[in-house]
């Protein structure tokens, strides 16, 4: 694979840089040694500018090419997540209870090392904006720094994203025109019953019973009342009741995850959940509250712009280890929100057999980091190339 050499020479550096990161796993939009330790690192390459403070703490860097010409926005997630770790390495996480177990320790790495090697060699005209985000986890950071007018601030005309994905082979991309990842919503029932003793049910009414039914009838929707062809997940993944054996209590509880692609697809399971759960409560005398939250939208790669950054990644990792058109997957990311807002890509890039994301024994494939970062320096010399 034709990692650029000069990125290759500083391997090692990257992979110190990204187990330290694994270190100081932070959360969501509070990531104050995670974004000291990235700016620390911009500030010794040499970046021109750099704009910290955004979205509390994500920042956009900005490298000048020579001469004038387009900005193009690369971006970075950093937040961690709220799992221990257990992975056993030697630069686990020295925060109990939080880990670096979707890669985001790797992705920063991979957008650093582009930093740095771009910040030397300045091979491309115009400017290109390097933006690290808080909060994609939970809090859609990426979403509030468009709100907070990144990209008219720095004139983002396009803008660009990878992710890691394990159990594709190492240095292989991923991607596709269109919808690549789907909407997520998520849906709270608070049901209302009345408890007794577990002897006498005939005096209560029973919100386990109710629990059980709403759940079970919530699976109807993908199974009865939509297209098989359209790609639909309702999961019902936490249910609290109860509190002994003899006792039936007052309340339930149920929460779930909607993944859509098809904006009139989610209009229909908000209105079927709705109807279920009017009559489910009925059904069972018990009264039932439904909260729904939409999240964030669907991932849509715009075409042309997926072209191009296959182009590029063939350039980098070879043809047989480019998919151009890969299957859409029902996970979410709030990259979708820079793609609403500019147009782009987002491509997936292997990292071989390890533990799935957000497992408590994944770890990011240091191997990957200068394919990444080589990725991303190709995207902008390629894209704004000296004339």
């Amino acid at each position: 694979m034709p990692v650029v050499n000069r990125i290759a020479d500083f391997a090692e550096d990257m992979k110190t840089w990204r187990r330290h990161l694994h270190t100081i796993p932070e959360l969501g939009f509070d990531l104050p040694e995670t974004s000291a330790f990235v700016a620390e690192r911009l500030r010794a390459f040499g970046v021109d500018e750099l704009h910290e403070g955004i979205a509390q703490t994500g920042m956009v860097a900005i490298i000048n090419g020579q001469g004038i010409g387009p900005t193009i926005g690369l971006r970075a997630d950093m937040d961690a997540l709220p799992i221990p770790e257990g992975t056993g390495v030697d630069y686990a996480s020295t925060k109990p209870g939080n880990m670096h177990a979707c890669g985001h320790d790797g992705h920063m790495v991979m957008l650093l090392g582009a930093a740095k090697y771009l910040a030397e060699t300045r091979n491309f005209c115009g400017r290109v904006a390097l933006i690290f985000q808080p909060a994609e986890e939970d809090g859609g950071g990426a979403a509030v720094m468009v709100d907070e007018g990144i990209m008219d601030r720095f004139s983002i005309g396009e803008v660009y994203g990878i992710h890691n994905a394990p159990g594709l082979p190492v240095g292989d991309f991923l991607t596709t025109s269109g919808a690549l990842m789907a909407a997520v919503d998520e849906f709270h029932i608070n049901i209302q019953g009345l408890g007794g003793h577990g002897a006498m049910p005939h005096e209560t009414r029973d919100p386990v019973m109710a629990a059980c039914g709403i759940a079970q009838a919530i699976q109807t929707i993908v199974s009865r009342n939509h297209y098989a062809l359209q790609d639909l997940v309702i999961s019902v993944t936490q249910i609290h009741t109860g509190t002994t054996d003899n006792v039936i209590p007052d309340t339930a509880y149920i929460n779930g995850t909607v993944r859509t692609f098809d904006p009139e697809v989610q209009a229909m399971v908000m209105r079927r959940m709705q109807e279920i759960v009017d009559g489910q409560a009925a059904s069972y005398g018990v009264e039932a509250k439904l909260g729904y939250e939409i999240g964030y939208p669907a991932t849509i790669n715009h075409a042309d712009k997926a072209a191009f950054a296959v182009g590029v990644a063939r350039e980098v990792s070879g043809d047989s280890h480019v998919e151009a058109e890969g299957r859409r997957e029902m996970g979410a990311e709030d990259f979708s929100y820079m793609l609403q807002a500019r147009p782009g890509a987002y491509l997936f890039l292997g990292q071989g057999e390890s533990a799935g994301l957000h497992h408590p024994k994944y770890d990011f494939n240091d191997e990957i980091a200068p394919i990444g970062a080589s990725f991303f320096a190709r995207l902008v010399e390629r894209s704004q190339a000296l004339r």
